[in-house]
């Protein structure tokens, strides 16, 4: 076999040795070529081994670990609570479940999504009816635990997805206190987008010898995704938004701020203005968010205005364009804001909006981006440098590109 015939043949989901049935779903979804993370994360998890993967936001880690590990449970014995899937999100519990829905009926499996905002009891019955595989964030994993309405005497595998974001919103203690209830043998997997020190001390406690993959830069964001910056003071913000809006051609963009009463506040602006639009912000009702969440995805409505608990986790096809209202506080979080775009190998836009006052952030994100980003401009606009140039070169406020307008 030619050498081009033989990497052909690796990078087919039918090269693994996966349960027929979730090759099955494969086929009718007609999912044929796994992406890297894919393709090196299975046969690893297969073997049974312990992983710690970091992979860029919007490169398919989910079906990473979920084909192999739900491919094994199906071999093994009906017990109950033999897979635990922790994440940091509701919204990224949700994701997960549609993820995994259509192989997990495959292979008649149960699971059920444990999270705050729901009825604790109807989770309760859930829990207590058995079922194979669940899916929680940390804090309501533990109440249940609490109550004694779960156990995980039978677990074999344990999956922490997005683990870098659940020690960023302080689950440690609660990771341990869980960690503590679970039996020592077990297969654990570790997905995160990138490798922080919090990670790595977590991982050196619970994995055992554990593989390593990491799929390009962690810390950047794909090539895929034309990133531009929007100068402007932070009274300005809102109508140099609506010039951006009426000019640039968004099929459908998620716009990031950083507080709630911001967020609300944003989101009657553009109404107001005659745009479509959903809001989801930590203090709104899981209901609420479910819903809002439904109408973006489904195109219903053409913009959703979020704080970062939707930078995470959320696998929500053709976002056209990511809008930085309020500029990240780290880079972390701006290359998980700008992964909502340019997913499943689409390019995106993502326009990030700088005040005077955000050097700093600015400087740190351009630092881990390793580039100076190019500054849309128009009259009147702040000038605003960089402080921090790549090596070898002069210092320098970024390329420039003229209007709002971006000429495709």
């Amino acid at each position: 076999m030619e050498e081009s015939e033989t990497q052909e043949a690796e990078s087919r989901f039918d090269n693994f040795e996966l349960d027929p049935r979730c090759q099955s779903v494969l086929d009718a979804m007609d999912i044929v070529t796994p992406t890297p993370v894919q393709a090196k994360a299975i046969p690893i998890l297969l073997a049974g081994k312990d992983l710690i993967a970091t992979a860029q936001t919007g490169t398919g880690k989910t079906l990473a670990f979920a084909l192999p590990s739900l491919s094994l449970l199906a071999k093994g014995k009906k017990r109950r609570n033999r897979m635990l899937i922790l994440v940091p999100t509701r919204e990224l519990c949700v994701q997960v479940e549609l993820v995994i829905a259509e192989f997990k009926k495959a292979l008649q499996l149960r699971s059920v999504q444990i999270y705050g905002g729901m009825s604790i009891r109807a989770q309760e019955a859930k829990l207590r009816s058995g079922c194979d595989i669940i899916v929680a964030t940390p804090g309501r994993l533990l109440d249940h635990m609490g109550r004694g309405n779960v156990q995980f005497n039978d677990l074999e595998i344990l999956i922490f997805d997005e683990a870098d974001r659940m020690l960023d919103m302080g689950f440690m203690p609660d990771i341990q206190r869980i960690l503590s209830k679970l039996p020592k043998k077990r297969q654990t997997l570790m997905f995160s987008a990138t490798f922080a020190d919090e990670v790595e001390v977590l991982a050196r406690d619970i994995l055992d010898e554990p593989e390593r993959i990491e799929i390009g830069f962690a810390t950047r964001p794909v090539d895929s995704v034309r990133q531009v910056l929007v100068p402007a003071r932070e009274e300005q913000k809102s109508k140099v938004l609506l010039g951006l809006l009426k000019h640039e051609h968004i099929d459908s963009g998620i716009l990031f701020l950083r507080t709630k009463v911001r967020t609300d506040r944003l989101g009657k602006i553009l109404k107001k203005a005659g745009y479509d639009v959903a809001v989801i912000h930590g203090d709104l009702s899981q209901q609420h968010r479910t819903r809002a969440l439904e109408k973006f995805r489904t195109g219903k409505s053409r913009f959703l205005v979020a704080t970062d608990v939707a930078a995470r986790g959320l696998d929500i096809e053709d976002v056209s364009h990511v809008i930085n209202y309020d500029i990240p506080p780290t880079a972390d979080d701006y290359v998980h804001r700008v992964g909502r775009t340019a997913r499943a190998e689409k390019d995106g836009d993502a326009i990030t909006f700088v005040t005077p006052g955000d050097f700093v952030s600015l400087a740190n994100i351009e630092k881990a981006i390793g580039r100076n980003l190019p500054r849309r401009e128009y009259p009147g606009a702040p000038k605003i440098p960089s402080l921090w140039t790549p090596p070898g070169t002069k210092r320098t406020g970024g390329r420039r590109t003229r209007g709002l307008l971006r000429r495709r």
